[in-house]
Order: C-alpha cells, then sequence, then structure tokens
C-alpha cells in the first residue's frame, strides 16, 4: 500500500479515531472541573473547539514515525492518546499565537481571545472585555499546554517508552516557545533578515510540526538515538517546506482555504521568509512601499499591489523553488533511513505521501 492509498482509503478513520482520543479525555477533565461551574465549563468548551478540525499532521507524523520504528505488537488506543497529544500541544500554541498576532480569527471562527471578549460584552460585564479576552487565551493555552503533558504520561503505554518520548516533547516545547518568542522579537524590530526569518521557522514551527512528533512516534516505539537521527533527515527539510508553504498561503491563500482573511499575514505585518527575500529582491521603491504597508489595515486592491510586488521581486517563485528542493531531499533521506535504520516500508509509503499531502496545499 502506497502513502497515497493510506490518504484516500485511512485517513478519515485515523481522523475519528484520533477525535475520539481527544474527546474522551476532554471528557475525563470536564468531569473533573465540574465543580466550578459555568466559567471553567466555557473554557473547557472552548478547548474542545480548538482541538477540533484541521489537517492533523503533527498526529499523523508522530504515529507514522511509531509505526516506521515499531517492530513489535503495540496497543492502539495508547498510540492514539499519545498522538493526540501532540494536537493538543499545537492548539495550545495556536491559541497564543492568535492572541500575540491579535489574529480575529482561527480557522473561519473567532479566535479565542475575541471569543471571550465578544462574551464578556454581550454580558455587559464591568472592566475590559479585551483584557478579560486576552486573560482567556493566555489561560486556554497554558490548559492546552498542560493537557499535552498529562495526556502522553497517561497514554496507556509503558513508562520505559513514555519516559523517552516525554524528553523528547520537553525539548520540543522549549524549542516552540523560545522559537515564538523569536517571531515576537522580530516583528518587534520590525526587520529580519533572510537568515532569521529562517531562525524563526525552524524553531517556531518546522522542528515541532514534524521532526519532533516523528521522535516522539520513534521515541515510544523504543528507537534509539541513531534512528531519530535518521528521522531528522527526512522531518526536518520537511517542516521548513511545510512551513515555507504556510507563508506563501499566509499572503497568497484563498480564505475559503485557510479559514484567515485575505492576505493575513501582511495585515500581521509578519517578517517571513517570503517577506524578507522580496524585500531584498524587490525595486527600491518597491521594497520601500511592502515595508511600510506591513502590519498595516489593507483593503483588497492593497493586498492586491503587496502581491504584486512580491511577485515581481522574484521571491514567490524562489520560495516555490525552496519547497520543492526540501521536500525532495526530506523523501532522498527517508529512502536512506529505511535501509540505516531499518524503517518499516510501509509506514516509509505513508511518511512519503504525507510529504506530498504536507507541502503540496493548494493556494
Amino acid at each position: 500500500m502506497t502513502g497515497q492509498a493510506w490518504e484516500q482509503a485511512d485517513q478519515e478513520r485515523f481522523r475519528s479515531d484520533l477525535q475520539a482520543a481527544i474527546d474522551d479525555f476532554l471528557d475525563e477533565q470536564a468531569t473533573r472541573l465540574a465543580p466550578l461551574g459555568d466559567d471553567a465549563a466555557r473554557l473547557v468548551a472552548e478547548g474542545r473547539v480548538s482541538v477540533t478540525g484541521g489537517k492533523r499532521f503533527r498526529a499523523a507524523f508522530c504515529y507514522w514515525g511509531f509505526r516506521a520504528a515499531s517492530s513489535s505488537s503495540y496497543d492502539e488506543r495508547a498510540v492514539l492518546r499519545a498522538t493526540a497529544s501532540l494536537e493538543l500541544l499545537h492548539a495550545s500554541a495556536l491559541v497564543h499565537d492568535d492572541l500575540m498576532d491579535a489574529s480575529d480569527t482561527r480557522r473561519g471562527r473567532p479566535a479565542t481571545h475575541r471569543g471571550f471578549a465578544d462574551l464578556h460584552q454581550q454580558q455587559g460585564w464591568p472592566g475590559d472585555p479585551e483584557q478579560y479576552g486576552a486573560a482567556a487565551a493566555i489561560l486556554l493555552g497554558d490548559l492546552l499546554l498542560s493537557w499535552s503533558d498529562e495526556l502522553l504520561r497517561r497514554c496507556g503505554l509503558g513508562w520505559d517508552r513514555v519516559g523517552p518520548a516525554l524528553d523528547v516533547l520537553d525539548q520540543c516545547r522549549s524549542e516552540v516557545i523560545a522559537g515564538q518568542f523569536l517571531d515576537v522579537s522580530v516583528q518587534g524590530r520590525g526587520v529580519a533578515s533572510v537568515d532569521q526569518a529562517m531562525t524563526v521557522l525552524r524553531y517556531k514551527s518546522a522542528k515541532y510540526s514534524i521532526e519532533r512528533p516523528l521522535h516522539v512516534g520513534a521515541a515510544l516505539a523504543g528507537a534509539g538515538t541513531d534512528t531519530l537521527t535518521a528521522l531528522t533527515g527526512f522531518g526536518l527539510p520537511l517542516g521548513e517546506a511545510f512551513q515555507l508553504r504556510d507563508d506563501l498561503l499566509g499572503v497568497f491563500g484563498d480564505p475559503a482555504t485557510t479559514g484567515k482573511p485575505a492576505g493575513d499575514d501582511l495585515v500581521e505585518g509578519k517578517r517571513t521568509v517570503l517577506v524578507a527575500l522580496a524585500l531584498e529582491s524587490a525595486a527600491d521603491d518597491e521594497a520601500a512601499r511592502l515595508d511600510a504597508a506591513l502590519g498595516t489595515a489593507l483593503g483588497p486592491d492593497d493586498v492586491a499591489d503587496l502581491r504584486g510586488i512580491i511577485d515581481r521581486s522574484g521571491a514567490h517563485a524562489r520560495v516555490e523553488a525552496k519547497i520543492t528542493e526540501l521536500a525532495e531531499q526530506a523523501v532522498t533521506a527517508l529512502g536512506l533511513a529505511r535501509a540505516s535504520a531499518g524503517l518499516d516500508e510501509h509506514a516509509c509509503d505513508v511518511l512519503e505521501g504525507l510529504a506530498a499531502a504536507a507541502t503540496r496545499r493548494v493556494l
């Protein structure tokens, strides 16, 4: 069976089983927090929404990282619970990211901080609705982060497997939080070279999106350092290609696909690799216009103008070429890892299919 065959025949079942594992865990949390009343119930309800839907790439790479390195029978429910921990981590990062970026929407609905601010206003409560919304988002993000650790610890596998996986998760969380601060600092300074933007991309997104989920899965299977290193050769360039595709979607993506307004990254003033390349290569007057417009209120005509600058600079084409290069590098490394680390052939086929899905998302 090829990766594409798994995509067509089994992906929906995987997502359904994964969601069931998440829902069961959140049911436990809802019962535990029920004595706190309606406010806690609202927080749990928003947590449910934040971990519903999405592509589930992180859980999928974790699951197939496990399958690639596994050489014995296993408890499917326990593995699903472990992989679900990566989705809780991702949801935590998105809730905090939306607050820091002052984003209005997430997947076509109000971002967490906006939703709670609206609730405060609708109820006519005293105080500042925006501050209430920000507090709710911080606390929900923290709660989801805590739950990601708890779900992995209590997934049902033995400590000989969970302990090493938690070590990877600890490293992953440190990287993504520090990477997020790098991003905040870059935005605060209002300037970033291509190298700086690439460092932010690597630590804020690439490693925690694909490389570390693969490592968590492989560690759960009992894999050693050599196998994790072999998986890095696949996961890190693929994670970078994945985020570069996200950068393109953030500027050129269709809102129906992204769940965000057109040109949202430009409105938020994100200093991505795409933007850094455009500023480096565009004509001086166009580079100045792009630089001045970043992080300002932009109408459809403004977004179209900035997209034109990015296209004419060659940045769009260069990022597309880099995505192709990194994806090919990843697939080559996966082929080498099959032999050097003795990875499961079927799991590697699926991982190759996931690589295509992660990097060929439409604009």
